[in-house]
């Protein structure tokens, strides 16, 4: 099987934590983020991620290929697909937009990643993105101020992290699914203290989900 990907795109970050969990093989390509033929070519629009299961297989959609991943192959984790988010965790997530996304995509851009290597692949993810969020550049300028909120912001999650909780366990959960990839985006800026919990959290999804932080990365 091949995963076609970005590497710093949190929806495949989302399809990647299963093969961890699983330990399943899987063939990671990541693609220039201008490439708009290969992903066109096997399913039709530019997105990813992009399992390829055989020759004429191709499935889209992160959590379209964890419930295949899910249900074809046995393993010790199986994650349950009627759970419900943890409202509290929900509510973090949410909060956690104003800041995260303008942290991270001006930072993306410029820390060696393999969807970013061509001048016109960076300008087109740059064009693309500031349409929603606005000039990089202001966002760069303003990071002391959003790294102060995204700081204040973990401390309140780090009060969540208890043994009771469902993201706090070794048992992987769809809550895991929807925060790691969250956590991995902030782990791009320089910074960013994590507290000792949410860091080992961040630590040991890395390891389990074979996904890489970007702590040695940030900028």
């Amino acid at each position: 099987m091949t995963l076609y990907i970005y590497d710093h795109c949190p929806y495949c970050v989302k399809a990647r934590m299963l093969f961890g969990y699983k330990n399943i093989d899987v063939k990671l390509i990541t693609l220039l983020n201008d490439d708009e033929e290969t992903p066109i070519k096997l399913i039709g629009q530019k997105m990813v991620p992009i399992l390829s299961i055989d020759e004429n297989t191709h499935l889209p959609e992160s959590l379209d290929i964890i419930s295949y991943i899910n249900s074809k192959y046995d393993s010790n984790i199986f994650l349950d697909e009627e759970q419900k988010l943890d409202e509290t965790l929900s509510t973090w997530l949410t909060e956690s937009r104003s800041y995260v996304y303008l942290l991270a995509m001006p930072r993306w851009i410029r820390v060696d990643l393999e969807e970013f290597k061509t001048e016109s692949s960076i300008k087109y993810f740059t064009q693309k993105k500031e349409t929603y969020i606005g000039p990089f550049s202001e966002h760069m300028k303003n990071s002391k101020d959003l790294i102060s909120d995204a700081n204040n912001h973990l401390l309140k999650l780090e009060d969540l992290l208890t043994e009771e909780s469902d993201f706090y366990s070794n048992k992987p959960s769809f809550n895991d699914i929807h925060l790691f990839p969250t956590l991995r985006s902030l782990s791009v800026t320089k910074g960013i203290s994590f507290p000792k919990k949410v860091l080992s959290y961040m630590r040991t999804q890395e390891h389990l989900t074979r996904v890489p932080l970007h702590l040695d990365k940030s900028l």
